[in-house]
């Protein structure tokens, strides 16, 4: 890290045409991963029933699957909840069953795979439960935890204010950076965030990732994230206009962008190690949230150096454009 000490003398717009390269080939894949894939929206947004089971002991994912493909229920998606013990299951809205109805036929299936050497088994957590709920040593092998259910006007309603919401944003920060520097500054910086919400999606839609509602607040997070990492370097920009008055338009950019460099990787690095501690350890109910902070963040990063500055300069813009405009006069009212 000694290097971020320094000051750098990295042509970081004399590299802008291959940087343009490899966005638009990023954004080809995700827009043609969308428009072929589709994203894989969760239950939030389907609609449809949440069960959540657990069994005395480890479980394999693969075979409660199994299990219940056997039986009949091909649509159900089986994950790990927290634990090895804890499973998720989710089932697509079934018009002619109830919400109650398929978590109870879920629970009776799962229970019925239990061998019965270990359901009429008396010891550990198997006859606490059945000496506290009366129940049947199957019964406490698996218990139903949590069911929850979200009709199919609710998902689309969530859909579409979900859309909403990044449009709204990205509108908002249109308006706030063109009060506080200059159109083509806030221009640039949603180009550069659509680049990196567009990416992100691609890569959900490429990976058959799960988009839920908590992905969609990581996707806002980022957002901001990538917003606040350029409105620095923006900032360091006009402020090399005022100052420096030798020199073209590039070597004033580089300059600006080498200044905050160590700035933007510190924050950057930083971040990511929470997020990559969440991703690893955190547990199936926030992977997807932090695969989308992990993914956003990284690809924020680049867009602040390689997009959004090359797209400023790409707009034209000029000394004049930063250098605030003396009013005739001003001089003479000022003097006593």
């Amino acid at each position: 890290m000694e290097f971020l000490r320094k000051q750098t003398r990295i042509d970081f717009l004399g590299l802008r045409n291959h940087s343009f390269v490899v966005s638009g080939v990023l954004l080809l894949v995700s827009i043609l991963a969308l428009s072929i894939r589709g994203l894989n929206f969760g239950i939030d947004f389907t609609g449809g029933t949440l069960v959540e089971l657990r069994y005395a002991d480890s479980v394999q994912v693969e075979e409660a699957r199994q299990i219940l493909s056997d039986a009949g229920l091909d649509d159900a998606t089986v994950q790990y909840f927290g634990t090895s013990r804890d499973i998720l299951v989710r089932m697509p809205v079934d018009s002619e069953a109830s919400s109650a109805q398929l978590s109870n036929r879920i629970t009776q299936v799962l229970r019925a795979e239990i061998p019965e050497t270990i359901a009429d088994g008396t010891s550990g957590d198997v006859q606490q439960c059945v000496s506290a709920e009366s129940s049947s040593p199957r019964d406490c092998e698996i218990q139903m935890l949590r069911v929850e259910f979200v009709g199919p006007q609710v998902g689309e309603e969530l859909t579409e204010r979900g859309g909403q919401a990044i449009l709204w944003a990205l509108a908002g920060i249109l308006v706030y950076v063109t009060l506080r520097f200059q159109w083509r500054f806030a221009v640039a910086s949603v180009i550069a965030l659509v680049h990196d919400v567009l990416f992100t999606l691609g890569f959900f839609s490429l990976l058959g990732l799960e988009f839920s509602l908590p992905v969609l607040a990581a996707f806002l997070a980022v957002i901001g994230y990538s917003l606040n990492d350029t409105i620095v370097v923006f900032d360091r920009i006009r402020e090399n206009f005022r100052k420096i008055r030798k020199g073209d338009r590039i070597s004033i950019m580089n300059e600006a962008i080498n200044q905050t460099l160590s700035r933007t990787i510190l924050t950057s690095v930083t971040t990511m190690v929470v997020v990559l501690a969440l991703l690893l350890v955190g547990g199936e109910v926030i992977r997807g949230f932090a695969t989308a902070l992990f993914v956003g963040i990284l690809i924020g990063t680049h867009s602040s150096i390689f997009v959004a500055s090359p797209a400023v300069l790409l707009l034209g813009i000029t000394r004049e454009d930063m250098v605030p405009v003396k009013k005739e006069g001003a001089e003479l009212d000022a003097a006593p």
